[in-house]
Order: C-alpha cells, then structure tokens, then sequence
C-alpha cells in the first residue's frame, strides 16, 4: 500500500513538473525578450500582440509548409507588430503605455478578422502540423523529473541554451552594455557613442520576435490550433516576469518557472479530486500572481532607471 502511495505520489509531482515546464515556455520567451527591451529603456505594453500575431502567423505558415516554417513566420509576425510599437515610440516618441495598448487591441481584433477571413467561420480545427516531443536517452529516464525535464518538444530545450546567452551578451559584450547604458542613463551611453534609436529600435523587435515565438509555441508544440485570444493576457503576465526576474535573464528564466506552476496548480488540484470548487478560481491564479508581483515591485524595485522615459 505504501509502495502503491509512493508511486502515485511520484507520479502526481512529475505531472506537475511537465505541466509547469509546459505553460512556463512560452511565457520565458515572451519575458526574455522583454527583459531586453525593458534593459534598453522601453516597456513593450504591446507585447501581447506580437504573442497573437505570432500564433496566428505560425498557423498559416504550418499549414503550408510544416512546422519549421511555422516557427519562422511566427517570429515575423511579431517583429511586424513590434515594427509598428517601434515607429512611434523609438522614433517618434509617443508615450509607451498608450501606444502598446493601442497595438494589443488592434492585433487582437486584426487577427480574429484575419482568422475568420482565411479560415471561415468553422475554423482551423485541430489540423495544424505540430512538433512532438523529443526524449532525451538517460537523461529522461531520471526518476520524477527526466520526462518532465528532457522529453520536452525542441522550443524548450532552446531555451535551457537562450536564457544563459542572453544573460551572457548582456554582461560581456559591447551591445549588451550599450542596451543596459540606454535603460539606465540615455545621456551618458549618448555622450558615450551609443546610438539610442538603433539600439532601442533592435531591442524592441528582439522582443517581437521572441513573442512571436511564444505565440508558435502555444500553437505548435502545445494546442495544434488557433484560437482568437488565445494569448489570454500572456504578454502582461511577461511583463510581470520580468519585474519578479528583477530584469536579470536567469532571474527572468525562474520567474517564469514560478508563473508556470502557478497555471499548472488548475490541473494538480483538480486531480486531486477538488471538484467542489470552481475551476475558474484555479484559472485565476496566474492573474492574482500577477497583480502580487506588480504590487510589491514598487517595494523591491531594480529597475532600470530611465525604463519608459523617452530619450534625446
């Protein structure tokens, strides 16, 4: 009987760990590249956008030409979105909260009309081409947390190599001090030699892409299909990453773990036979999270000193 508890107790806990490994992924690509563009001064409030322009980009791009190309055309889908964010506030110097929620309403009511355009109003079904898993020899075999650690689809073991890199190119190369010299003192990386509108420009399409990527991976290697909103507010919980990843990349990376057990909590209660209570309180636990985060950030804040200041 004990043995039997053991087992079923291990078994739970490596559920909970795919399931967290699962939503965190697209979530750690969303906040990774809006930790770069937040080092550079700007904060992306249109991130969410560029993750459902990504989403959609991957589902017709899949349905073409497989599920490469559909990564690929995810990632530009959302650098055109962070085009646009980028225009008016790199350029131009619109004020970034209004101009990146201006962006998410228009790219959510853009690409349900351009969904319901291409696709009719049945749909796409569940007919996209997606990546399976990838199960890696040993390694997975590990008791509790192999499979949920190394049978991951390729988007993910991308980013146990993204997270140290980024942080990598942040602390020793000449743009990566050139990127956290922007978002912390303009008139300095200026006097410097840093050129603000190229190197904010660049970071604000780094993080399109990234979230665009995100938006892939919610279709690709997750759901097969296309829903209309289906980001669900993923582009702000990003957001929030990055203030809980204190705007430190491996930071960032653990912080989306967090989020990511947070959404994976619905799945471990529920199988824990709560059926009495509403599985629309489990759904609401990522949100509340956030709302914590951002509430205590004032408190704990190290964020970049000229973040959403626009500069010479």
């Amino acid at each position: 009987m004990m043995v039997s508890d053991a087992v079923m107790n291990a078994s739970a806990v490596g559920g909970f760990l795919e399931a967290t490994m699962r939503f965190a992924t697209p979530l750690a690509f969303a906040a990774l590249g809006e930790c770069v563009s937040e080092r550079a001064g700007v904060i992306n409030i249109g991130l969410e956008g560029s993750i459902i322009a990504g989403a959609l980009g991957a589902t017709v791009a899949a349905g073409i030409a497989g599920p490469g190309v559909g990564f690929a055309a995810g990632a530009v889908a959302g650098v055109a979105i962070a085009l646009i964010f980028a225009v008016f506030t790199v350029w131009m110097r619109a004020d970034q909260i209004i101009t990146g929620t201006a962006i998410t309403l228009l790219s959510l009511g853009l690409t349900g009309t351009l969904y319901r355009t291409v696709y009719g109003v049945s749909g796409v079904a569940l007919s996209t081409p997606t990546i399976g898993a990838i199960a890696i020899p040993g390694l997975s075999s590990i008791p509790v947390v192999g499979h949920a650690l190394f049978a991951q689809p390729g988007s993910t073991y991308a980013l146990y190599l993204l997270a140290p890199a980024i942080a990598w190119w942040m602390a020793r190369t000449h743009s990566g001090l050139a990127t956290r010299a922007l978002g912390e003192s303009p008139e300095a990386a200026i006097a410097a030699g840093v050129r603000p509108r190229l190197v904010q420009g660049a970071a604000v399409l780094f993080a399109g892409g990234m979230a665009g990527i995100a938006g892939a991976t919610l279709v690709l290697a997750q759901a097969g299909t296309f829903a209309e909103g289906m980001s669900a507010g993923r582009g702000f919980i990003a957001i929030a990453i990055v203030v809980l990843g204190r705007w430190r990349p491996l930071g960032v990376a653990g912080a989306a773990l967090l989020f990511g057990a947070a959404n994976a909590l619905q799945s471990l209660f529920q199988s824990m036979g709560w059926t009495h209570v509403p599985y629309q309180l489990f759904l609401a636990v990522p949100y509340l999270l956030t709302l914590l985060v951002l509430a205590g950030a004032s408190r704990r804040s190290a964020a970049p000193a000229a973040l959403g200041r626009s500069t010479l």
